[in-house]
This record gives C-alpha cells, sequence and structure tokens, in this order.
C-alpha cells in the first residue's frame, strides 16, 4: 500500500515509520523536560500525547502536499498564492486540533470542549509550524523533481542533436563517393567496358553495405576494412598500374570501435589530392594499431603534398577530412584527433586516434587480410 504525497508516492511502512520516529523524539522532549521539573509520567502516557499530535498530523499531510501543489507561493508575482497558503495554514492547523481534542477524550476524563481548550492553549504555534514545514518539504521535492526533469530532457535534447549531427555528416559523405564513382565509371565506359561493369559490380555491394548500416554510428575495423576494400578495389580497376595498396592490420584491433565509413573519405582524400592529380605511381597504405587504451590509424600516401595554408584560408583538403574532424568531436569529444602530417620522401600521412573500445556485432564481418 502506498500513500501519494503530491506527484511522490511512498510506501505506507516507510511513511508510518518516518512519523512514528517523530512521534518518539517529541515523547522524549516532554519526558526529559518533566524530569527536569521533578515530576514524571508513565511512558505510555508520553507515547500516548506525542502520538495524538503527530499521527493526526501524518493523517493530513497528503492534504497540505496537495493544498501545496495546488496553490503555490509565487515570488515573482507578488507572493501570488501566499494568502490562499496563510488560509489553508491557519484551517488545517485547527482541524488538527480538533481531531486531536476528539482522539484525547477516549483517554482522558474530561469533556472534548476542556481538550479543544488545551489543544488551542498550547499546540497552535506549533500546529502552522507543522503546516510551514510540510509545504516547504513539498515545494524542495517538487523543484527537484522539475530540475531533475529538465536534466534528463536537456540530455535527451542534446542526444538527439548530436545524433541528427551525425546522420547529416555521414549522409554527406555517401553521395559525395557516389558521384565521384560514377564520374569515373563514366569515363571508363568509352575506353574499358569490362572494367567499367566490374566498377558497376564493386559499386553495387559497396552501397549495399552502406545501406546495411546506415543507422549505425560505430563498428567494428574488421568491418570497416571491408567497406574500404571495395572502395579500393574500385579504384584500382580505375588507375589500374599506376595504384596498389596496402593494409597493415594488427590483429588485436580488428574487434575494436570505429566510426562507419571514416575510412573511405580519407582514402578519397589521399587519392583525389595525390594521384588524380599528379603524374606517376602511387601507394596507399592503412595501418593500424594499439597504443595503451588509444586506437592509432594511419593513412598514408606517397604522391602527395600539403600545401602551405593562407591566413585565414582552409586547408582544402575537401569534405571527406572536414566531416571527419567534425564526425569525430560529436562522438568522442577531444579523445579522438585526426591530423596531418608530411612523410619521407615524399607523402602525406592522415593519423586518426581513437579511444580503443572494442564492439560486438551480431553478424560477423568478411575477414580482412593484413599484410
Amino acid at each position: 500500500m502506498m500513500v501519494r504525497l503530491g506527484n511522490t508516492q511512498i510506501g505506507l511502512f516507510r511513511y508510518l515509520a518516518l512519523w512514528t520516529a517523530v512521534v518518539m523524539l517529541f515523547a522524549m522532549q516532554n519526558f526529559l523536560a518533566d524530569a527536569m521539573n521533578g515530576r514524571i509520567w508513565f511512558a505510555w502516557d508520553y507515547l500516548r500525547w506525542s502520538g495524538i499530535r503527530w499521527y493526526t498530523w501524518a493523517a493530513l499531510a497528503p492534504l497540505v502536499f496537495r493544498l501545496a501543489e495546488r496553490y503555490p507561493i509565487h515570488v515573482s508575482l507578488r507572493l501570488r498564492g501566499l494568502g490562499a497558503q496563510l488560509i489553508a495554514s491557519i484551517l488545517v492547523t485547527l482541524l488538527a486540533l480538533v481531531v486531536g481534542a476528539f482522539v484525547s477524550i477516549a483517554f482522558e476524563p474530561s469533556s472534548f470542549y476542556e481538550q479543544l481548550r488545551y489543544f488551542l492553549s498550547f499546540y497552535v504555534a506549533t500546529g502552522l509550524l507543522t503546516y510551514w514545514t510540510l509545504y516547504a518539504i513539498q515545494r524542495a521535492m517538487q523543484f527537484y523533481e522539475e530540475k531533475t526533469h529538465r536534466e534528463v530532457e536537456a540530455s535527451r535534447l542534446a542526444l538527439e542533436l548530436a545524433q541528427s549531427r551525425l546522420r547529416a555528416l555521414k549522409s554527406q559523405l555517401q553521395p559525395h563517393f557516389l558521384f565521384n564513382t560514377l564520374h569515373a565509371i563514366a569515363t571508363l565506359l568509352d575506353e574499358d567496358t569490362l572494367s567499367a561493369e566490374d566498377m558497376l559490380l564493386r559499386l553495387s555491394e559497396l552501397l549495399r553495405a552502406f545501406l546495411e548500416d546506415y543507422d549505425g554510428q560505430e563498428v567494428s575495423l574488421r568491418r570497416e576494412l571491408v567497406l574500404l576494400d571495395l572502395y579500393l578495389g574500385i579504384q584500382r580497376i580505375r588507375f589500374k598500374d599506376r595504384l596498389t595498396t596496402r593494409i597493415y592490420v594488427a590483429p588485436d584491433t580488428l574487434d575494436c570501435a570505429v566510426p562507419s565509413l571514416i575510412l573511405q573519405p580519407i582514402v578519397e582524400n589521399a587519392i583525389s589530392h595525390g594521384i588524380s592529380k599528379r603524374i606517376g605511381v602511387d601507394c596507399i597504405e592503412v595501418e593500424s594499431r594499439r597504443d595503451g587504451d588509444t586506437l592509432c590509424i594511419d593513412v598514408r600516401n606517397h604522391n602527395s603534398t600539403l600545401e602551405a595554408v593562407p591566413a585565414g584560408g582552409s586547408s582544402g583538403h575537401g569534405i571527406g577530412l572536414s566531416n571527419t574532424e567534425l564526425r569525430l568531436r560529436e562522438l568522442y569529444g577531444d579523445v579522438a584527433q585526426v591530423s596531418l602530417g608530411m612523410i619521407w620522401p615524399q607523402g602525406v600521412i592522415c593519423r586518426l586516434r581513437l579511444p580503443f573500445r572494442a564492439i560486438e556485432e551480431l553478424d560477423d564481418a568478411p575477414e580482412v587480410a593484413s599484410a
């Protein structure tokens, strides 16, 4: 059985236990006061006197909570509700005194009016103080519930906003990649029909994989490398002998969580600023390793260079790298990092640093060969 106090429910046994503690406290106070005056009654008398007063308020407390909830005092609106609460406090206190006097006549050899006069003489101030104490408790509980609700709602809205941003960033990458790949296929149609058909088949597999995981924000590195291999297969057909790829994977990193579709735009960026703009051959290398609590992923290409960035200008590394930075910030905050650097004797390296955390997937991704 539950006792309802405003929006809060409390078990009847626990509720009575709290008020019993109040009864015991005031019974001991009265006993000590009489003991100091050299006049002591039976223990049952102290418990009975205290119980009549405070169990009456235990019965009236739900009413006080309802009145406090219905007529709250608003400080910002010229103490609106104060008058209602003053009237309510007087009426409820009088009701408590009347109930106490009525119950007392069953134990005392006196009339109801004599008991009522006694209660009015000694317990009016205590009754008013009890009412306003219960009112303050109700308002404090109400403020706490509202504060908790606002915090939960703010967290929910922040999470929804972050997820919306991540979905928007991810949706930007897929059309960007698709446009570039279709352009390459259109170019090959007149030159090498078989290669163009092969690219279309690989593109179909890659898009199917994208759609299967469209709502997911994290996958295992194993699955991410499978997607990357499909993409690299398309690029190898496009550039033929000019492009080679190498993947170095530490076995203990394959089941680590990474943002889905995080490597493809970085590799696409390396190709776009390397072999697609420069004559000669190129080699794309992807390496993963663990460094304590950090997953380190490096993407290198050897036919590119970093150009000086003018003051107030952009790095010129396109939507892939900028979206990567935004996605990492949304997912991991300042824990994750992405940076570009030069490698000797020529080339550019993109370094990803992510928190090392294993992820479980329902279905197994194909195995990834490591060099």
